[in-house]
């Protein structure tokens, strides 16, 4: 007993995940604008609080390092050895030091006490920063950033150590400033750069609503236009503000509309006009049938005129059928070519002798000329061009019947093969012109047919690589010229070479 495999095959195609989008454009573009804008924003924030912090700190510093390493180069240059002096230079100093408003200033001697203060501060303290006691013991200038244990308030503290004249340690100078001024004006200009920042981005918000607007608008008009178009409204039109992409987009979308629009009315007309050209065949037929059946066969000549009719009227809706299954080949890409080496000219006039017989029933005059001298040979399908020159012959004896006359040529110019189809009957108009070859398309003419006719032929003769051209005046006539490339007829052996070989 044979078990199925009852496992899921796989799916080969590729899913593709639709993205959710929550805001739609709008929400998209304000994300990812925003996101930028505020990590840029954010970025010159931080380097604006580093920037101003680093040069208030690094001003306050190297004031007070001055001020501190000046005072420790005169005294070590003034030192005498009686220490009474120094210390009567270091009060008169105190009490007359000049920056005593804006800073402290301490005079300690090498133990680490504090022997004059412009504070008033008590002698023999301790002072309340580290760094006293580091440059003191390193004997070199050191700073101190922080908070003062004593006071709570941030303050800067530079201390230099006091040499005598011999290079002995004698004390210390200490400088303290507050901070309180210049982080109150670094926190100034950072509020004043976020404000600045924010109004930067509430204009930023406000730029990208209106540009966003300026968008959305005209897209939504579009998706409900097309919303139109695809419920049945052809011809709907949008209308263009800017000239800009958005422009161009509404002029593709009218031009969609318009496209459509005719081609709708060219679909309805080939529908009536396929069925008008259905309808009158049958009717003929089922009519004369009806007659024949009900005992019209009793006069020969009545008989005769009936199947001539019948047959004539069928002919029409076999070629009818053809023209129809032509060019749903065509639309589906399945029209084939039988290619083969042959003699244009061969086709072409019995295409001439099979119209000309017709055509004298009429009254119309057809002349036909052709250059004996050369050879029209071409690569092709033989019975797809026999069937483009009796489609345009037929389309001038309808269109051209006026005339009374039509003229056919058949030359070589330039590597091509020219055949030329004149007729003179009412012309076409010159709005009509650039339409004509298009499928459905009839025009103004109120003649029969399905208006695929010459949609077909031209299609024929372009898979031929050649080309069907049409000019055509009011009044005076249509001419129909079909070029095809010249083959090469070197390439065309004799048959009886041929046959020897085989």
């Amino acid at each position: 007993m044979n078990k199925h495999n009852n496992k899921k095959k796989p799916d080969t195609q590729t899913e593709i995940k639709v993205q959710h989008s929550p805001g739609g454009i709008k929400g998209r573009w304000m994300m990812n604008s925003l996101s930028f804008v505020l990590v840029i924003l954010a970025t010159v924030l931080i380097l604006v609080s580093v920037g101003v912090s680093g040069y208030y700190y690094a001003a306050i510093r190297d004031n007070l390092v001055r001020r501190a390493t000046g005072l420790s180069s005169e005294f070590q240059k003034d030192w005498t050895e009686n220490y009474d002096q120094f210390y009567a230079r270091a009060e008169n100093t105190v009490l007359d030091y000049a920056g005593k408003e804006k800073v402290e200033l301490q005079f300690l001697n090498r133990y680490n006490r504090i022997m004059l203060s412009t504070s008033g501060l008590t002698s023999g303290g301790a002072p309340s920063t580290e760094d006293a006691s580091q440059a003191l013991t390193d004997q070199k200038t050191a700073i101190f950033t922080g908070r003062d244990p004593l006071s709570e308030e941030r303050v800067m503290s530079v201390s230099t150590p006091l040499f005598s004249e011999n290079g002995d340690l004698i004390g210390g100078v200490r400088i303290i400033s507050s901070l309180h001024i210049a982080e109150r004006q670094i926190w100034f200009i950072i509020g004043l750069t976020s404000l600045c920042s924010l109004g930067f981005l509430i204009l930023v918000v406000a730029s990208n609503n209106y540009f966003i607007k300026s968008i959305v608008g005209p897209v939504l008009k579009i998706n409900t236009i097309a919303k139109e178009i695809a419920d049945g409204r052809y011809g709907v039109r949008l209308q263009k503000t800017y000239d800009d992409e958005i422009g161009e987009l509404c002029d593709t979308i009218n031009y969609m509309s318009d496209e459509i629009s005719r081609a709708e009315r060219m679909k309805n007309d080939f529908i009536s006009s396929v069925s008008h050209e259905l309808r009158t065949p049958l009717t003929a037929i089922g009519g004369w049938s009806e007659t024949l059946i009900a005992g019209g066969g009793e006069d020969p000549e009545e008989v005769m005129q009936g199947l001539t009719i019948i047959q004539k009227e069928a002919n029409r809706l076999t070629r009818m059928v053809e023209e129809l299954l032509d060019f749903a080949r065509i639309e589906s890409g399945r029209m084939k070519l039988e290619i083969e080496l042959f003699d244009l000219s061969i086709e072409l006039y019995e295409a001439v002798y099979m119209y000309e017989n017709l055509l004298q029933r009429t009254g119309m005059r057809l002349t036909y000329d052709e250059d004996e001298h050369d050879s029209y040979f071409v690569s092709g399908d033989r019975h797809r061009m026999k069937q483009v020159f009796l489609n345009i012959l037929d389309n001038a004896a309808k269109y051209g019947a006026d005339g009374n006359r039509i003229d056919i040529t058949l030359c070589r110019e330039a590597g091509k093969v020219l055949v030329s189809v004149r007729d003179y009957g009412a012309g076409i108009p010159e709005a009509e012109l650039p339409f004509v070859k298009e499928k459905f398309y009839k025009g103004s003419s109120k003649r029969r047919g399905s208006g695929i006719g010459l949609a077909v032929t031209d299609e024929i003769v372009n898979l031929h690589g050649g080309s069907l051209t049409i000019d055509s005046k009011v009044g005076e006539g249509t001419t129909v010229t079909i070029a095809l490339p010249v083959a090469d007829t070197q390439t065309i052996a004799k048959p009886s070479e041929t046959e020897g070989e085989a």
